[in-house]
């Protein structure tokens, strides 16, 4: 249950991070704002790895895990380039449910690639996130 109160955290901070970067993107350029929010969120998760002192398992780390880690980074970045660049141009009430698409992107991949459990359940959440996002977007 550790995990839902953790999932359910990560909204709330999404949602805050989606208005707080409205306000704060008003005239700044999108990559510089990505820059800014990126150093803060490196400087975080690194002063977590030390709190916690998890450092001294770096070196455990397989070649493997490396790779998919660093392509993970890529895909964030890549992410969140976009995501400020269409939150400056658009409003964060039609931009943020786009965003959220990424659940059901998630869920066709988690299928394809991983070999994950697609359901009924599965499939009605995707179509009504789908419908959802369109209403709100439209």
């Amino acid at each position: 249950m550790t995990w839902f109160i953790f999932a359910l955290l990560s909204a709330v901070f999404a949602a805050l991070t989606s208005i707080l970067a409205k306000v704060g993107i008003e005239g700044v350029d999108s990559n510089l704002a990505t820059a800014i929010r990126t150093v803060v969120v490196v400087a975080m998760a690194w002063g977590m790895v030390f709190i916690t002192n998890a450092q001294s398992g770096m070196t455990d780390i397989s070649k493997k895990s490396w790779l998919f880690l660093i392509l993970s980074g890529l895909a964030t970045g890549a992410s969140w380039l976009c995501y400020y660049k269409a939150l400056q141009m658009g409003d964060a009430s039609k931009v943020v449910p786009i965003d959220k698409l990424s659940v059901v992107i998630t869920l066709i991949l988690a299928f394809v690639f991983l070999h994950e459990e697609f359901t009924a359940k599965s499939l009605i959440g995707c179509i009504l996130i789908g419908v959802g996002t369109l209403i709100m977007v439209v």
